[in-house]
């Protein structure tokens, strides 16, 4: 088993420095971009307005090659105006089918909590089974796809709350938090450096989204040789028992109501062999189960009524079950 260096790390490496030319930090979150891309998951970002994820997106996609849509989930938002719709046609004098923005390789379903129920709903079908139906037919979606959805955790009027069964669909749910320091200093000596774009007899300031390149660093064929490499990465009996052990503790453990189900240990084990490849490795290692688990397994459990009241925490259960395995 080796770490050098391999056309994937390489693809890797290429696309990390082009997203941190336009976003500072949130490595840690281009990884589990990454890990959604390279196992066909999906993925939740948790986090307050402003802190990138759209242009992080963006930028992945750009980078990739990758055909990318975002939407804005609100209150009166339709299942047609994600899935698409059957209209009719004057001519012909008969319906032909109107494709929505699910049709893309990765689709950005801004503050998804926002939709009602039966528009999160509608994104079940794409999610699990990578087609959808509109009318009489069924469409499959292109390949790769991905859902990448965002949530405010903070903000509660006006939103609903993901059923479990939605939130299962999600391999990752990653919390991201505020810059560094340096960081966001970094952030502010950036935008000062942006100037404005002049267009036509009028000009407008620049912003971060000028800054992503349309020239990608990577293609499909790359990214289908990643995922390739993926498959190939070792996985141990010893790893695959932890996984187990782990995921069973969920189930219980006496401050927990509803535990992982076995879609929590796949992911688990996928997403883990994917961290392995981004660090240059053909193998997993303990490292990659506790760095994952709180993205794969957080939002998965539920506390008792009577933990919350105790005041004990989905975080500091998971810590629990992490020092037990031997963290």
């Amino acid at each position: 088993m080796t770490t050098t260096t391999t056309p994937s790390a390489t693809f890797v490496q290429s696309v990390r420095e082009r997203v941190g030319q336009v976003v500072v930090g949130q490595d840690v979150v281009v990884e589990r971009l990454l890990v959604a891309l390279f196992t066909s998951g999906h993925l939740l970002l948790q986090g307050i307005p402003g802190l990138a994820k759209t242009l992080l997106v963006n930028s992945v996609a750009k980078a990739i090659d990758l055909q990318f849509r975002r939407v804005q989930f609100t209150i009166d938002l339709l299942p047609a105006d994600i899935l698409g719709s059957e209209v009719l046609d004057e001519e012909s004098r008969g319906f032909r089918t109107i494709k929505g923005p699910v049709f893309t390789n990765i689709l950005l379903a801004d503050e998804i909590n926002r939709a009602a129920p039966k528009v999160q709903g509608a994104l079940l079908e794409a999610m699990q089974e990578r087609k959808v139906t509109i009318g009489q037919e069924s469409l499959a979606l292109p390949t790769p796809f991905l859902v990448i959805a965002t949530q405010n955790p903070v903000e509660q009027a006006g939103t609903f709350e993901l059923p479990e069964a939605q939130l299962d669909r999600f391999m990752l749910c990653h919390r991201l938090t505020y810059p560094t320091r340096d960081e966001e200093r970094e952030v502010l000596t950036r935008n000062l450096a942006l100037g404005i774009r002049k267009e036509g007899v009028g000009a407008v300031a620049r912003t971060e989204f000028d800054l992503v390149s349309d020239e990608p660093v990577g293609s499909a064929e790359d990214l289908v040789r990643a995922m390739e490499a993926v498959q190939a990465v070792h996985v141990s009996d010893v790893f695959l028992e932890h996984v187990v052990e782990l995921v069973h503790a969920t189930r219980s453990h006496p401050a927990l109501e509803l535990g992982c189900s076995p879609r929590a240990g796949i992911a688990l084990v996928r997403a883990s062999r994917a961290r392995a490849l981004i660090h240059a490795r053909d193998y997993v290692i303990p490292e990659d189960l506790f760095a994952l688990a709180e993205d794969v397994i957080l939002h998965r459990i539920r506390l008792t009524y009577e933990a919350l009241a105790d005041g004990h925490s989905g975080e500091s259960v998971l810590a629990e079950l992490l020092r037990e395995q031997g963290a």
